[in-house]
């Protein structure tokens, strides 16, 4: 059993959880006292001694779950539901068997089927289990790394089992059967069975071969399944998706909020002023006993954000909208306006509110804007430059997200202008791609020369890389 944990504990190690050797001790001392056949009270065992992070908990259960569940529930699910495809094409399983087995008897020593044939007649799961897992082994399909070996190892381990040459010898044990007299119908339903058994088996094998690669190379599926997410489009994530791509928004806006604390820091401490250092240590021969910094003030940025939250960008305003939520503490000052066409303000909804209630009251048909009129991107500009322009100072940034499809309304374009006339510069995030810009009734080509930055923005990837090069 402890080599058992410690292969799981590697397992663990390999796919990004930091298990300690004392933890390990720990899950051993633990094992003592408790019974493996409680599988509940087993795994909460392990969970608690080797996880120390929240967001690990989901890798443990899922490693958990492929070390040490068996295969043989995978088997079950495979050859389970037998019965029922055969009935779907008119043939009654048991009696068929039954029929089988009764004009088998007469065929004793003079039919030689192999270990892997009798087990797929007899549905012999337990030794379909062995013999998969051997001949894996033999394939070396523990070496699998990734997706694009799955077929391989798949093959490698057919050719192992030589699930062919098994499946000759029932076809065989068919013809000698139809020799000896039984009826065409039988005989054409077991050609089925065979085939239906050799199908399963093919698909047991390949099942094993994916469970090896997730148990083997769990961080390179994590790695590879957030990879494809960090490029998927904003606009075609699933429920799922949405749910997992919360936490990544929030790591990069604490990651913006780490970089401006530690220049904070900096600041305060002040920078190395060399010629007063060596001016003042001139006693001393030069010697620099005392050390002058130089301390320049530098105030913290504002960041005044306006979100287009129409329903042609719903999904991309979620994620914008968390954003926003999440830099609150990054900035001296930080107002947060959502549009469709009216402008309203969600300052006040965002500091008083947990991020998920706050989203959903600033996305709600008519809390703060009415979200199901048409956009009009003029007029939510005009309602900021009426009421809020005497907001902006040289010291802020004015980040705008939306995708300018205006409904051929006037743009009012000269409203961002006096709007970036006034800023420290303006950022334009837009979902679509550039090839689309100024076509049909996008406005984006009326709105580009008074912005200081315009990027394509409907990915994680591409946010992550804006976040990069502007807001730090």
């Amino acid at each position: 059993m402890q080599r058992k944990v410690i292969e799981f504990t590697n397992l663990l190690r390999k796919s990004g959880l930091r298990v300690s050797v004392a933890e390990g001790i720990d899950s051993f001392l633990a094992l003592e006292e408790l019974s493996i056949e409680d599988r509940d009270i087993f795994k909460d065992a392990l969970r608690a001694s080797m996880v120390k992070r929240g967001d690990e908990i989901a890798t443990f259960d899922e490693l958990f779950d492929l070390y040490w569940s068996g295969f043989y529930d995978n088997l079950k699910d495979s050859f389970g539901d037998l019965g029922e495809q055969m009935g779907e094409m008119g043939v009654d399983l048991e009696d068929l068997m039954r029929q089988m087995a009764e004009s088998m008897q007469g065929l004793e020593g003079e039919m030689d089927l192999g270990e892997l044939a009798k087990a797929l007649l007899t549905q012999d799961l337990a030794s379909l289990e062995n013999m998969i897992r051997e001949a894996a082994e033999q394939a070396g399909a523990g070496r699998i790394e990734n997706m694009l070996q799955v077929g391989f190892f798949s093959r490698r381990t057919n050719e192992q089992l030589d699930l062919e040459g098994a499946g000759g010898q029932l076809e065989d044990l068919a013809a000698k059967l139809a020799e000896m007299g039984m009826g065409s119908e039988q005989i054409e339903a077991m050609r089925q069975l065979i085939q239906k058994l050799v199908e399963n088996m093919r698909r047991s094998v390949k099942n094993f071969v994916e469970r090896e690669l997730q148990t083997r190379n769990h961080d390179y599926m994590e790695k590879f399944r957030k990879e494809m997410l960090q490029e998927k489009s904003f606009y075609h994530l699933t429920e799922e998706e949405i749910a997992r791509m919360r936490e990544v928004v929030s790591r990069l806006a604490q990651r913006i909020k780490n970089v401006l604390s530690i220049r904070k820091k900096r600041i305060k401490r002040g920078k190395l002023d060399l010629h007063q250092t060596l001016r003042r240590n001139m006693a001393r021969g030069g010697i620099p006993f005392e050390v002058i910094y130089k301390h320049r003030r530098k105030d913290r940025p504002k960041l005044v954000i306006l979100c287009d939250v129409s329903s042609s960008v719903a999904n991309v305003s979620r994620f914008m909208l968390q954003f926003m939520y999440e830099l609150q503490e990054a900035f001296t000052k930080i107002r947060s306006y959502v549009f469709v066409s009216e402008l309203g303000d969600v300052t006040s909804v965002f500091k008083g509110s947990d991020v998920n209630a706050a989203i959903e009251k600033a996305l709600d048909g008519g809390d703060v804007v009415n979200v199901y009129t048409r956009s009009n991107f003029g007029h939510a500009f005009h309602d900021f430059w009426k009421d809020h322009l005497s907001s902006l100072d040289n010291r802020t940034t004015v980040l705008i997200l939306g995708d300018a499809r205006n409904n051929y309304n006037d743009p009012r374009a000269w409203c961002l202008r006096d709007i970036h006339n006034k800023a420290k510069n303006v950022v334009w995030l837009n979902p679509e791609s550039p090839s689309a810009w100024g076509f049909g009734d996008s406005v984006m080509d009326r709105y580009m020369p008074y912005c200081d930055v315009v990027e394509e923005c409907r990915n994680l990837r591409q946010l992550s890389r804006i976040v990069d090069q502007i807001l730090l």
